[in-house]
């Protein structure tokens, strides 16, 4: 695994958050931003550091309430407008101006806040399987598991639960890929058990009409004009429609990519042949125009 060192910073309201800094990048190039799903930590990135960390530096955030973060004591604040102004004060604190944004689903809705209030510190951006429009089949879906805590005595039969609720998602998981999901998923707390690794609360914001984005992100496409940018959709997807992101790649332009990731759901796991190949196309797109 590669190596990382753990670091932390202090939110705007006062909450002790935590990262991952994978070391790369000495040449200049700027770092990636990896910003994790609703219910994911930095642990989710493990497989994209181990192939371009060293090459890149990779700052993967804990969102408040996930892994070592602190949790919130509003759990409305469990919201993306919260969680740019979190990120960004990390960034303030490591002095990074321009980054290259790697987004999975609540962490592309993040990308986009930054496109549409920062747009001239990106360098590049991913957004994994994530658009303007949620499709509300999978809205529903994710609004139907999050916040129901449930614990396990074994990993293996953590990842059984995992297999057995999202098999139809990674249909050609097998078990060791399963159990590597519930190691970044799960944790051990302090009575033996394997639970999950995030605060319950974080549901709160999602039962408020609006509450997974907030604002139109129509409009946030035309900031990613000027930003190389490939847009991960998974072939089985409930969130992010074919439609969705076809509408997405003529709003953006020449500078976008779209990749779909076949016999994959929400979301890519950015270890796919596909999505290895389209990612290294991104990165080159970043250094050299």
């Amino acid at each position: 695994m590669s190596r990382f060192s753990d670091g932390y910073w202090w939110s705007p309201d006062g909450l002790r958050l935590h990262y991952r800094d994978y070391s790369g990048g000495a040449d200049g190039r700027p770092p990636l931003l990896c910003l994790p799903g609703l219910t994911r930590n930095a642990r989710d990135f493990e497989p994209l550091a181990e192939r371009l960390a060293g090459e890149w530096r990779l700052i993967c955030p804990d969102m408040r309430g996930r892994a070592e973060s602190a949790q919130a004591k509003d759990p409305m604040t469990y919201v993306p407008l919260t969680y740019l102004q979190d990120v960004g004060r990390l960034l303030t604190d490591l002095a990074v101006d321009r980054f290259v944004a790697v987004g999975t689903s609540l962490g592309g809705i993040i990308t986009m806040l930054f496109a549409a209030t920062q747009p001239e510190r990106l360098a590049g951006a991913l957004l994994n399987d994530i658009g303007p429009f949620i499709e509300p089949a999978g809205l529903d879906r994710i609004r139907g598991y999050v916040g129901s805590g449930s614990t396990h005595p074994t990993w293996v039969q953590a990842a059984r639960a995992l297999q057995e609720a999202q098999g139809d998602v990674y249909p050609l998981y097998g078990l060791e890929e399963w159990l590597a999901m519930a190691k970044r998923l799960y944790r051990l707390n302090p009575s033996g058990r394997i639970v999950l690794d995030y605060d319950m609360r974080i549901a709160e914001p999602l039962r408020v009409a609006g509450g997974e984005a907030g604002v139109d992100m129509w409009p946030v496409m035309a900031a990613f004009r000027s930003v190389p940018t490939l847009i991960l959709r998974g072939a089985l997807s409930d969130l992010l429609s074919e439609e969705t992101a076809q509408r997405m790649v003529r709003d953006i332009g020449p500078q976008a990519e779209l990749v779909t990731v076949p016999q994959v759901g929400h979301a890519p796991a950015m270890d796919e042949p596909d999505a290895v190949a389209g990612i290294d196309r991104l990165l080159t797109r970043v250094l050299h125009g």
